[in-house]
């Protein structure tokens, strides 16, 4: 576990390359920082041992200095000042080195969860990636903070401090020494006990994080169907599974400090008997046995230290294991290391495209297309219809790469998606969903997302689409601020947005899945109209359970459990009297849309 560790604690060294500089300076000032503190008892002893008459034959009392009360006192008032102005310089820099740490592992996590597949964030809560994000990387923050460095504070501290008293008087040295012995068996033997602790609850506390995150987004549902009290009731679980976690934590923490406290106060025991033994028979000075007296309890001072970080080392460890865990997930979707690098101008498309035997599943083996094969021209305008689950949703997905078949390829222009890169390919596609997602900021930046437009070619544009009408409704205009998730327009509103937003794009070609679905008859004829302008000249995929929608499409593409059934015109697919005649004879009757 140990080797695992410290191989996960190297992978974050990255992090650190631009303050090697500053980490180097805070190890070097850990000599003297440790000098200064193992110095303090030797100048209290010493002074004992002036005070007595005794002989000493420490150094101090050899020095230019001279032994006097005096001197000892400068000495010892100096070394006090010393070490409360390198600790303090020591401290702010390992905070703002640890804050600078986490920030760039916070950022790199952020960027490679937005580059994992979907098909990762299906099986991912959102709730268990923001701990990762938040109350993981925090933990990192804590330890390299106040343990990574403190860790090796104290052990140098300790190496300090053996040879000082090793310098002072060898048997009582190693009779402190070997007390040590003990202790650091008993860390080593809680330490993997409480790292599986530490990982429970991390993963407990994950599942807190999802489940409030879940009920809070569900608030509307669980409201109508009084779920109040039932959900509390299950978070309330969850909670004492958390709390459970955590008892465990506290187990070995407070059995770790209290075993430190015993064993430093059976020290000074030990010392103060075979001490006064030797002090009584005139082996050694009063001032010595002092010395020794304070030492003992220095020396076991980086062990407390070490107890008191326990539950932060341990955290952080924990953490690291987290943080590496959702880092080591493989980008699935991402641009070939061969593909040709070219500017966006240089990558020029008329809008065919193609699916050959494409095969695809979300669940091994459960296939939601199946051997799937259509041909659709540039420029013609191309309607997906079919019952639930037949798996139009899903060919948009596939078309814009957000999932990989599991067979079969997918061409545009004859080149296989996988040949073009990603940045080229979505800028290239225009995708109208039937959930609109909004984001918190102003109407102008969402309409704008990455396209570089002015403000004056904006409101051409919404002029042209006649969004002109809800823009005058907002309060600010293009400067009004929109709430989280659009929760200040109307479902409607906002897929007259999404439309707008698509159009700015000027996309090759157009999909729209169910981009009308909210919108009141009126607003939708309105908005048909200029509709039909963007669509000239672009190949469109429009999934659209309403029949007014599609029937002016050059080609309808029938699906049923993934597979094409049916292709043909509105007029045609209805004189086969197949799928699309039943469907669209339940539609016009009143009983169902596609």
């Amino acid at each position: 576990m140990f080797l695992n560790d410290l191989n996960r604690i190297k992978r974050l060294g990255r992090y650190l390359i631009n303050d090697k500089k500053t980490l180097y300076l805070i190890v070097l000032i850990l000599l003297p920082l440790s000098f200064a503190g193992a110095i303090q008892p030797l100048l209290v002893g010493q002074a004992i041992s002036i005070l007595k008459g005794e002989s000493s034959n420490v150094w101090i009392g050899k020095t230019f200095i001279g032994q006097s009360i005096n001197s000892i006192i400068f000495c010892l008032f100096l070394s006090v000042i010393i070490r409360l102005l390198l600790q303090g310089y020591q401290s702010y820099n390992i905070q703002s080195v640890g804050q600078k740490l986490t920030a760039r592992i916070r950022r790199e996590l952020f960027s490679h969860s937005l580059s994992l597949s979907l098909k990762y964030h299906d099986k991912m809560p959102v709730g268990k990636l923001l701990t990762r994000l938040t109350n993981d990387v925090d933990a990192l923050s804590e330890v390299f903070g106040s343990g990574a460095v403190g860790v090796i504070a104290d052990f140098v501290s300790l190496i300090v401090i053996s040879l000082t008293m090793l310098s002072t008087d060898k048997g009582l040295a190693i009779l402190l020494l070997l007390t040590q012995v003990p202790v650091s068996y008993f860390i080593i033997w809680l330490q993997k006990r409480y790292r599986k602790a530490n990982y429970r609850v991390r993963e407990e506390l994950s599942q807190l994080n999802s489940d409030f995150q879940e009920n809070l987004q569900g608030l509307e549902v669980v409201q109508m169907f009084r779920r109040e009290n039932l959900n509390s009731g299950k978070f309330n679980d969850t909670g004492k599974s958390y709390r459970k976690a955590v008892d465990g934590t506290i187990f070995y923490d407070s059995t770790i400090s209290a075993f430190i406290e015993w064993i430093s106060l059976a020290a000074v025991s030990l010392v103060l008997a075979v001490g006064g033994y030797l002090v009584t028979s005139g082996n050694i000075g009063l001032g010595t046995l002092t010395t020794f007296i304070l030492y003992s309890q220095r020396l076991f001072e980086p062990l407390r230290q070490l107890a008191e970080r326990f539950t932060q080392i341990q955290g952080g460890l924990t953490a690291v294991e987290r943080i590496n865990e959702l880092l080591d997930e493989r980008i699935e979707i991402e641009d070939s290391s061969t593909l040709v690098k070219k500017s966006f101008r240089d990558w020029q498309f008329e809008g065919k495209i193609e699916f050959k035997n494409v095969s695809f599943y979300y669940k091994e083996n459960e296939f939601v297309i199946k051997n799937l094969t259509f041909k659709i021209n540039p420029g013609e305008h191309i309607a997906f219809v079919g019952p639930t689950g037949s798996g139009k949703t899903t060919l948009i997905r596939l078309l814009c790469r957000l999932y990989e078949p599991q067979q079969g390829e997918i061409l545009i222009d004859g080149i296989n998606i996988k040949d073009i890169p990603i940045e080229v390919l979505r800028n290239m596609l225009g995708v109208v969903l039937q959930d609109t997602f909004i984001f918190s900021g102003d109407v102008a930046t969402n309409l704008k997302l990455n396209s570089k437009i002015s403000d004056e070619e904006l409101k051409e544009v919404c002029l042209k689409l006649g969004l002109d009408n809800l823009i005058n409704k907002l309060p600010k205009g293009l400067n009004t601020s929109l709430r989280e998730r659009g929760g200040n327009l109307s479902s409607g509103e906002r897929q007259l947005l999404s439309v707008a937003r698509v159009a700015i794009r000027n996309p090759r070609i157009l999909i729209m899945d169910e981009a009308t679905a909210f919108m009141d008859p009126s607003t939708e004829a309105t908005l048909q109209k200029d509709l039909n302008k963007i669509l000239e000249n672009r190949t469109a995929l429009v999934i659209a359970h309403r029949l007014a929608t599609i029937e002016k499409s050059d080609r309808i593409l029938v699906l049923r459990g993934g597979c094409l059934v049916e292709q043909g015109t509105h007029q045609t697919l209805r004189a086969k009297k197949g799928l699309y005649f039943q469907l669209s004879e339940l539609q016009e009757k009143g009983f169902a849309n596609f």
